[in-house]
Formats: structure tokens, C-alpha cells, sequence
């Protein structure tokens, strides 16, 4: 017998629906449900444990995010034929969703919890991320986990002026904003996207549009849990708490981390400081209230210190470093460092670095996707490495970490559209941040501006980007210009915001208060395009514009339009001809149909090499027109005539009765090898259905009474 399903539905205003039920799938579960909008359905479920491990004192939380290629009817690709590793892209839903749950479970609740998240169908029309956070906050909230209230996430788009809720992917090509929005019925906690160089106010307006669509989506995960019967929130066992030892630090603690807060010191010695007094601390307990009290130390003078440094800035106005709120720090920046790159810069502010290369390529070496839901390839992509240096920490290095993929994700959409869309190269841009103080990922974006213009790429226009915070406490509030990383760590909101001087390309938000106001929010998006165009500025100096030319040692890339019929004489048997080709030129040789035609890619350095390779290619396109005159190459003599070239490998037999009007004895009394001569194109012989030339036709005509011939037949006579 089939269970009985309780069920919410969801509409969006345009004629589609979205979906919430639960009781039929995955009971075992804390929590499951099932999302369906159109033919796309999600699997949410969450299982947390009872009991928290004691030595954990953070809530290890994992979101994941999976789409199975049966939800699209498809094979996973490679040898072992299953779903392996996350996609970059399950990544990037993964940490969506995970930023916007996150700070919705108790601070102290510790139990090992896991969301699960399955595409179960696809959909074409349906985007399944946008649907991911719904699916997540509707498990938890028929759950008796502990979590504060329910969210839900969409996609916003706006497409000819029209703000869509979760628009399709088609609908999204089209679109000049693409927005994921996070938030609960009272409060935006995440936004991330692209844009195409929009208004603050365009971009807070499409936030707005979002929330209302999510207040709605919150409101139907309450009514059906309320249908499923609410349970009881589970009694778990929270942290340890002493007021004694906390009012102890406290006042032992505060003033002294003030102090350090205001000196204006380095990373490095403030942190070293900063211990100094948390090791003073611990002097003020007995061994055995030590031993006892430990972990509470750590947690009551990490309060004091966020309080002092929060209370600095918000009474004095006065940073860590000793900036004003509007202040950017110290920036130098230098193109064409790595002499081997095809393109390469370093971007310093402050204590954050990246140097970042440009390789470029033909279409060979474009980053091939292959989803469920997505297929295709990408010709500019930027992969973004945090090595543990650049924090001054020894750790092992454990792959591609989630945050690497997100922050590389960032700069590759705040700098793509500024790619121009007749770009002949795939172009990967790598950063390699080499200290890090606040935001790597905005020098990554400006990193790789320089590092583009400086191999030569033609942007449409530079990109910056800046790392924004704020600090808030009742009515009192300071918007910070490029954070530093304890700033980040200690703020309420930080958002990154990359453009050009004519608007946002893109941006990444996480709101930490609730009910942030819109017009804190605008406050916030126009200090910080203040301080994106100073750091524009800096960038500019730098380089002021593309270099006119790839450089030298750099591939150069040719495209050659060839009839599609010609392709299989261009590549030959096996790819002889083609692997011939590439061999002698030193060229890198590609060849794609479109159409009804073949668009060949020639990349080499040797521009002579180049040359000869687009010559081989029309070569094997050659096809001589009738009535036109060509110069040819001699290449052999029979009896019978002399065996001409056209181009290499286009020969044709010129015959000895039209080498010239007078009779012909011998072919090399008119012609040797090696000679170059005009011939003019007949067609083909109607009798052996060859091509036929002449050279006679080319030679003025002898007059009648001229002719050898006629002179021959009237001696014989």
C-alpha cells in the first residue's frame, strides 16, 4: 500500500508551480523531501546524530549535492561507468546551500549532520540548483533537529528589462542578470551571481524581487510541516558555560585587546599579541580550574577580543591596521613577470597577493562539461589555488578544496563577459595567491585583468573587484572598505563586488544579522564601486590598455573557412595528411564542422610556419575554375605532355596538342621540369572526363595563311 503523501504547492505567478512533498520517500531519514517543479525532481534528506562528540566544539554540518545521470537518461562518461567525485558545479550548489543553512543551527549544537540532495529527474527547462535550498530548509523543518527557521533559495534573471523567478536555462542565455539568492521570510543571507555591468540599484532591486518569491516558499515549508504534524524539538546537550570565567577574561582581557586593536600593527605581530594575551589568561586559573575550564578560555577571550575590535571601530572609527573605514590598502602591481607565459601579473594590496598566468589555445584545450544537466565546453576558464603559505601555515595538501572551487568560480564570472565574443583562442587564466589578508579572490579578478591585457587579449574593458564588511550593533552601524581577513571573520555582512567602471559584473554576499535593511545594503554596494574604480585606477596605471599583439614566444591563431566536403582530404586516411602538416609547419592544427562548413584553428609561434599551413589547407580546398588563367609548376614530362601543378597535390595533364598553336614535336622543345608557366583552365575533357588545360589557348592565334598546317597540305597536294 502506497503511504499516504502530505504535499504544498508553490506558485510562481507565470503558470508553473513548484512542489513540496513528503511521506513517501527515504522514512528512515530525520527528514525527506521530494521537490518537483516541471519534470525536475530533488531528494532533500537530513540524518543528524544524537549525541555530539565531545571533543568537537564546532557543528560538523556536510551539505551535498549530487545529479545522477539516470535523472537525464544518460551514461556517467569515463571507464567505470558510476557518478565518481562532485562536478565543480555540484561543488558550487553545495556551498549555496551550505552558507545560507549554516548559521541557522544553535552555535552550540555539535551533532554530526549531513544533507543530502539528489537529482532524481531533469528537466530541460527546469534548473535544478535554484531548487536546492528550498529542498534543504524543507527536510530540516519536518525534522526535530534544531534550526532557527526556515529559508529557501532562487535563481532571479532578468531578461529584456523582466525579472524571472528561477528562470530556464534558455531564458538565462538571454538574460543581464543572473542572481542566487538565500533568504528567510525577514532576511537576505546570501546572494551570488553575474551580471552584465548593471546599477547598484538595478542589482538591489533584483535581491528585492528574490525575497518576495522566497518569503512565499518559506511560508509553504511551515504550512506543511504544520500538515505533517511539527515535532518537538530534540534536548541535546549544549556547550559548557561560566559566568565567573567569562566575567574573569573579560575584564582582564578587554582592554588589553583594545589596545593591540588600535596599535595599527602588522597580521603577523598583532596575532602574536593577541596570544600573548590569551596565554596571560590562563595564568589566571589554578592547574586543576585549567585543566577544567580550557576550552572555555579559548571561547571567552575569542569574545572579548571580537568585542574590543567591533567597539573600536564603531566608537573611533578606527581599523586594525589603522585605516579609516573608506580606506583601501597599499596596492604596487606589475604585468609580464614570468617570461614564459603567454601572459602574466602580480597584484599586491596590503598583506594579499596574486600572481596570475594566461595560457592561451585552440579549441582543443576549451574545458569540456559534461552533466546531467549541462553539456558543452568553456573557452575561458580560471582555476584559483591557496596554497598554505600564503597564510603562513604548514598543512597537507588534500586536492582541490570546495572554497578553492568557489573562489575561482567568482573571478572566472566577474571576468568572462568581458571576454570579446570573437576571441580566437580558449583562454585559461590560473592564480596563484601568495599571501592572503583579506579577500585573494578580488585579486584574483584583478590579477587576472592585468595578466589577460598583458598577453594580449582585447577585453571590452578592465575588471576590479573590492571585498566589502560591516559592522553593526543597534543603530550604529560602519561599512568597511577592503577587509581584512579578522575583519571578515568578526563582521555581520561581507561581499565582494567586481565590475567595470560601467557597472557590476559580479558579486558574493553573506549577510550574518538579521533584517539588514536595503538601505544599509545600497550604502554598503556604493562605497564599495567608490572603492572598485580607485583600485580600477591602480590597475590602469599599470597597464593602460591590451597589448596590441600576442607576444612573441606566445601561439598565434589563424582561422580558415573551408568547404565541409574538403575536411576528409585536409585530414587524410588515419589523420595522415593533417599529422603530416602539423609535423613539417610546427603548428597546431583543429578542424570543426559548422554547417556546411569547416572552420579550421591554425595555432603556432613561427608566423612563416603558419603561412605554409594555411597554404596546404587551401591547397587541399583547390579547385580550378573554368576559363580562368593560372600559374602553374612543371613537374614531369611524358611523351604525350607535361604533367603540371596547380597547388601541391592538384595536378593536371597538359597535353602536347596545347602546348602551342604550331605542331608539337617534342614536349621539351616548349617546356622542362621545373618550369612556371600560365595555363588556362578548359574543364573536363568530355572524352576522358579529366581536367584539361592549355597553354595555346593563352598564345595569340597565327593568322590563317600562317598556320604549319595548311602550309603542310597544300605542299602535299
Amino acid at each position: 500500500m502506497i503511504p499516504e503523501v502530505k504535499k504544498e504547492v508553490i506558485d510562481l505567478g507565470d503558470g508553473r508551480t513548484i512542489s513540496i512533498e513528503t511521506g513517501k520517500l527515504a522514512k528512515q531519514a530525520d527528514g525527506s523531501v521530494v521537490v518537483r517543479m516541471g519534470d525536475a525532481m530533488l531528494l532533500a534528506t537530513v540524518v543528524s546524530a544524537r549525541e555530539a562528540n565531545p571533543n568537537v566544539d564546532f557543528l560538523p554540518l556536510t551539505v551535498d549535492y549530487r545529479e545522477k545521470f539516470a535523472a537525464a537518461g544518460r551514461f556517467p562518461g569515463g571507464f567505470f561507468k558510476r557518478e565518481a567525485r562532485p562536478s565543480d558545479n555540484e561543488v558550487l550548489t553545495m556551498r549555496l546551500v551550505d552558507r545560507v543553512l549554516r548559521p541557522l543551527f544553535p552555535k552550540d549544537y555539535h551533532a554530526e549532520t549531513q544533507v543530502m540532495i539528489q537529482l532524481m529527474s531533469h528537466d530541460n527547462e527546469v534548473m535544478p540548483d535554484a531548487l536546492a535550498g528550498l529542498a534543504a530548509s524543507a527536510c530540516i523543518a519536518l525534522s526535530d533537529i534544531p534550526f532557527e527557521y526556515p529559508i529557501s533559495e532562487v535563481r532571479v534573471a532578468r531578461v529584456n528589462g523582466e525579472l524571472i523567478i528561477n528562470p530556464s536555462k534558455v531564458q538565462l542565455e538571454e538574460a543581464d542578470i543572473d542572481l542566487m539568492v538565500g533568504a528567510s521570510i525577514d532576511s537576505v543571507a546570501m546572494v551570488e551571481g553575474e551580471m552584465l555591468e548593471v546599477s547598484e540599484k538595478e542589482m538591489a532591486e533584483a535581491i528585492k524581487f528574490a525575497h518576495e518569491a522566497i518569503k512565499v516558499q518559506c511560508e509553504a515549508q511551515i504550512r506543511l510541516a504544520e500538515k505533517v504534524g511539527k515535532k518537538a524539538v530534540r534536548e541535546y546537550e549544549g556547550e559548557r558555560e561560566d559566568e565567573e570565567v567569562a566575567k574573569k577574561i573579560q575584564e582582564f582581557a578587554y582592554d588589553k585587546c583594545y589596545a593591540i586593536a588600535k596599535a595599527n600593527t602588522s597580521k603577523q605581530e598583532r596575532s602574536e599579541k593577541f596570544a600573548e594575551v590569551k596565554e596571560a589568561c590562563k595564568e589566571l586559573f589554578t592547574e586543576e580550574e585549567l585543566e577544567e575550564n580550557e576550552g572555555l578560555i579559548g571561547k571567552y577571550f575569542g569574545k572579548a577580543q571580537k568585542e574590543a575590535v567591533r567597539n573600536l571601530i564603531l566608537d573611533e572609527n578606527i581599523r586594525l591596521d589603522g585605516r579609516k573605514t573608506t580606506d583601501i590598502r597599499p596596492i604596487w602591481c606589475e604585468v609580464n613577470y614570468l617570461p614564459s607565459t603567454h601572459g602574466s601579473s602580480i597584484f599586491t594590496r596590503g598583506e594579499t597577493q596574486a600572481l596570475a598566468t594566461v595560457t592561451l589555445g585552440t579549441s582543443r584545450e576549451a574545458n569540456v562539461i559534461d552533466l546531467p544537466t549541462d553539456q558543452g565546453e568553456e573557452k575561458f576558464y580560471l582555476h584559483y589555488n591557496f596554497p598554505p603559505f600564503s597564510t603562513g601555515e604548514a598543512r597537507p595538501i588534500r586536492g582541490t578544496s570546495r572554497r578553492e572551487i568557489g573562489h575561482g568560480n567568482l573571478a572566472q564570472r566577474a571576468l568572462k563577459n568581458m571576454i570579446p565574443a570573437d576571441c580566437p583562442y580558449t583562454v585559461r587564466v590560473v592564480s596563484e595567491v601568495l599571501e592572503s589578508n583579506g579577500s585573494s579572490s578580488m585579486a584574483t579578478v584583478c590579477a587576472g585583468t592585468m595578466a589577460l591585457m598583458d598577453a594580449g587579449v582585447q577585453l571590452k574593458k578592465p575588471v576590479s573587484g573590492i571585498a566589502m564588511g560591516l559592522i553593526s550593533d543597534g543603530d550604529k552601524y560602519a561599512v568597511l572598505s577592503d577587509i581584512l581577513g579578522d575583519e571578515d571573520h568578526l563582521g555581520d555582512m561581507d561581499f565582494k563586488v567586481t565590475g567595470t567602471e560601467d557597472g557590476i559584473t559580479a558579486c558574493q554576499m553573506d549577510i550574518k544579522i538579521k533584517g539588514l535593511s536595503y538601505e544599509i545594503l545600497e550604502k554598503a554596494l556604493n562605497q564599495a564601486r567608490e572603492g572598485r574604480l580607485h583600485i580600477l585606477g591602480k590597475l590602469t596605471e599599470a597597464i593602460p590598455s591590451a597589448a596590441a599583439n600576442v607576444k612573441a614566444h606566445a601561439p598565434k591563431i589563424v582561422k580558415v573557412e573551408i568547404p565541409k566536403e574538403f575536411i576528409g582530404a585536409v585530414i587524410g586516411p588515419g589523420g595522415k595528411n593533417i599529422q603530416a602538416l602539423q609535423e613539417s609547419t610546427q603548428t597546431t592544427i583543429v578542424i570543426e564542422e559548422e554547417g556546411n562548413l569547416g572552420i579550421v584553428e591554425i595555432l603556432g609561434v613561427d608566423q612563416q610556419g603558419i603561412d605554409n599551413a594555411i597554404e596546404a589547407v587551401k591547397a587541399h580546398t583547390f579547385e580550378p575554375v573554368v576559363g580562368e588563367t593560372y600559374t602553374v609548376n612543371v613537374i614531369k614530362v611524358l611523351d604525350f605532355g607535361a604533367v603540371i601543378e596547380f597547388v601541391p597535390g592538384k595536378e593536371s595533364l597538359l597535353h602536347i596538342s596545347e602546348l602551342a598553336w604550331e605542331r608539337t614535336n617534342n614536349v621539351t622543345d616548349v617546356v622542362n621540369v621545373g618550369d612556371v608557366i600560365d595555363v588556362k583552365y578548359i574543364g573536363l575533357d568530355p572524352r576522358t572526363k579529366k581536367p584539361k588545360v592549355s597553354r595555346k589557348a593563352l598564345l595569340p592565334r597565327p593568322e590563317r595563311s600562317e598556320r604549319p598546317e595548311r602550309r603542310e597540305a597544300k605542299n602535299r597536294s
